[in-house]
């Protein structure tokens, strides 16, 4: 059996265990990592508030993928088109903290996004030579803060 079809078996074994009807397809990208994607009538289960459950199980699947091939793959999962949605709301999330710290003179704090949003975050801003970005703090308190420069 080829990785990508343990990677589809094991996140297929999953979904049946949490007991989601689905279809699971699995691609890997330019960088090695597998692309799952997941379809289903039950979108809201599986992403959970703010995509937390969504990245609990892409952790879970990371893990077991792992396990299984004996080396660390990075495992993305997607389900419908949430991932593409989230990142639209976080680069136009991004832009008006951007506008803020620069019309205020000082700096937008965004608290409560995961590290891959954080990523995002900075992904965006990274080229505005106007601004800075900086996560601060630790664990759960962790806040990415926008801030103008001088």
């Amino acid at each position: 059996m080829e990785p990508i079809d343990h990677v589809k078996a094991i996140a297929e074994d999953l979904l049946k265990r949490l007991e989601v009807l689905g279809t699971v397809g699995v691609d890997m990208d330019e960088t090695g990592a597998y692309q799952v994607q997941i379809d289903t009538d039950e979108t809201g289960l599986l992403i959970g508030f703010h995509g937390r459950t969504l990245e609990s199980f892409q952790i879970l699947l990371s893990i077991i993928v792992s396990k299984k091939l004996e080396a660390w793959v990075k495992v993305y999962v997607n389900v419908g088109d949430y991932r593409q949605k989230r990142e639209e709301t976080l680069m136009l999330m991004a832009q008006r903290a951007a506008e803020r710290a620069i019309s205020f003179g000082k700096p937008v704090e965004l608290p409560n996004l995961s590290p891959s949003e954080r990523r995002v975050i900075h992904m965006t801003l990274g080229g505005d030579e106007r601004v800075a970005t900086e996560s601060v703090g630790e664990g759960m308190n962790r806040t990415l803060v926008v801030k103008p420069r001088a």
